[in-house]
């Protein structure tokens, strides 16, 4: 666990535990990596979003897919920008547009206000609300790709390039299996895509699209992947998730190419490792700028990195005359 050293920057109403980050004033925690009795969640990937609270408060948008990740849960919700008061602390949700209804948590108590980001982007993405910047006291944010190596094409140009390797390999006769995070990745990937041939998805994203079409969000022309379809796809894309690539059934989708979408495709090593024939570097969190960018635009006069490159984005920010601090968390920083 952290040392005092390392969570200084944080006021003395939040406390670092060790099942995460307390709310004194508000008795609750924010994105717990361990059961507690009240959790205020900032979306629903499975490193922010665990089993085993007593009750849950997050955005109503987030709400279908907080209940598809964790059950039937005692859960309360808030609009954006609706405020809670308890014991003079004001509470309120705002978007950090990393996935559907991802959240920043913004706490104000006597005069001072924190931001909690949780896991954001800048970048276009038509499925969920774009983040919203919000000027604080304090910044507590990621930065799972703190580190200048970093900085993301705009998104419409990754588009143009998975199509234009979509479509060589249709010219081929092969099968482009596209892999990609089950809920948000995928999503946003069917959304940006245009109909150029058959798409296709593994049964685990298809029930995140249900949950996104039912709230409104279009993704254009789909199908499941059954088994029974494997062996006579040609020229399909499929978007599987990333742990589908060692799979045996795959060997019925021959001829097929691999690739990737995520930001650690834009280091070639990682293509390399992972044996792929294409990397894309498509990112549901923000590059070294944009967490420049937002710290700019909060005006922080301390700053809290809380997983990914911490050290080097606090150190880089102490150098341009912030008070920044790093400490460990237990959040993932999926791509």
């Amino acid at each position: 666990m952290p040392s005092l050293s390392e969570t200084s920057g944080l006021p003395a109403w939040l406390e670092l535990r060790p099942a995460g980050l307390y709310c004194v004033p508000g008795d609750f925690y924010l994105d717990p990596w361990a059961p507690v009795a009240r959790a205020v969640i900032t979306h629903a990937h499975s490193d922010h979003a665990r089993r085993g609270s007593e009750a849950y408060l997050c955005a109503a948008e987030n709400a279908p897919l907080l209940r598809h990740r964790l059950g039937n849960i005692r859960l309360q919700t808030l609009a954006w920008g609706e405020t809670l008061n308890q014991n003079g602390l004001r509470l309120s949700l705002h978007p950090a547009g990393h996935i559907r209804g991802s959240a920043q948590v913004r706490l104000e108590y006597r005069g001072e206000v924190w931001v909690f980001t949780g896991d954001y982007k800048r970048g276009a993405d038509p499925t969920t609300v774009p983040f919203e910047p919000i000027r604080a006291h304090g910044l507590i944010s990621e930065s799972t790709f703190g580190l200048p190596i970093y900085q993301w094409s705009a998104p419409a140009e990754v588009m143009a390039e998975i199509v234009a390797w979509w479509e060589s390999c249709r010219k081929e006769g092969k099968n482009a299996l596209l892999y990609a995070y089950t809920l948000g990745k995928a999503q946003r990937i069917l959304a940006l895509l245009p109909e150029v041939g058959p798409r296709y998805v593994h049964k685990s994203i298809a029930a995140i699209n249900y949950l996104y079409e039912q709230a409104g969000v279009k993704l254009g022309k789909w199908q499941v992947l059954v088994p029974e379809a494997l062996p006579h796809l040609q020229g399909a894309l499929c978007i599987l998730p990333p742990a589908a690539q060692k799979a045996k059934w795959l060997s019925r989708l021959e001829p097929y190419e691999e690739a990737q979408a995520s930001g650690w495709m834009a280091v070639r090593g990682r293509r390399r490792q992972k044996a792929l024939d294409r990397g894309f570097a498509l990112s549901d969190h923000a590059d070294f700028y944009q967490i420049l960018q937002t710290v700019k635009e909060v005006q922080p006069e301390r700053v809290i990195f809380t997983h990914g490159y911490t050290e080097a984005m606090a150190d880089y920010l102490r150098r341009q005359g912030y008070a920044a601090y790093a400490w460990c968390s237990r959040y993932e920083g999926e791509a």
